[in-house]
């Protein structure tokens, strides 16, 4: 219940999976897997489907999961904003990770 109205889905949490739109589906996913209130978040494009106030939410939910201590990993192709989130940044080119303003 905590993860569905951090992620605002409380309004629409007795609708059928099958009614819900793509970016509440993504929402959905999000709040299932919080719940389970992991340490490790691996989020392969996560901001993909959903509207700018999803947009907000996940990013809300993403600083919450820093500071509370648990490890977020995304990978993106927007990085403009997840650069605004991110601790560390790592670049993959040619199958080979490279630190991204690192000396």
């Amino acid at each position: 219940d905590a993860a569905l109205d951090r992620l605002g889905l409380v309004p629409i949490a007795d609708v059928a999976h099958a009614r819900l739109s793509a970016g509440q589906r993504r929402r959905l996913a999000l709040a299932v897997a919080l719940g389970r209130e992991p340490e490790l978040l691996l989020l392969d494009e996560p901001h993909a489907g959903l509207d700018e106030t999803g947009r907000e939410v996940l990013d809300a939910l993403l600083r919450s999961a820093r500071d509370e201590g648990r490890t977020v990993v995304v990978a993106s192709h927007e990085l403009d904003r997840t650069r605004a989130l991110a601790d560390r940044e790592v670049e993959v080119r040619g199958g080979r990770a490279y630190p991204v303003g690192a000396a």
